[in-house]
């Protein structure tokens, strides 16, 4: 059974966030280049393309797998960000704007994990 990802509110906050995180990494440091500015662009990806990837899935049960994991990749690019605040790569006022999409794509993720697992 095949949903449409672009019907849901966690991938609509999910491809928002990508946008998000590069923009904010963009002027991270060159050093940066293959460390940390990478795997939080990854994260956010990663979050983004589950969704898309679970959605294409024939079972509820293989879509589950997929949100779970792009459950994971939001909050891994949320602590990342984070991060990346904390070691000045990113203003603190940007970091906090953008953490705010990354917990309501959290929010969002779990929100509809809890409301699939009920479904018989």
């Amino acid at each position: 059974m095949s949903r449409d990802p672009n019907k849901l509110r966690a991938f609509h906050l999910a491809d928002a966030l990508v946008i998000d995180i590069y923009k904010v990494t963009q002027d991270f440091p060159a050093s940066e280049r293959f460390g940390l500015r990478t795997q939080v662009q990854r994260a956010a990806v990663s979050a983004a393309a589950n969704i898309v990837e679970g959605s294409a899935r024939r079972t509820s049960r293989e879509y589950l797998h997929f949100l779970n994991i792009a459950l994971g990749s939001a909050n891994e690019a949320r602590y990342l960000l984070r991060l990346s605040g904390r070691l000045g790569f990113a203003s603190l006022a940007e970091v906090d704007r953008v953490g705010v999409r990354a917990t309501a794509l959290i929010a969002a993720l779990a929100a509809l994990t809890r409301a699939l697992e009920r479904v018989p």
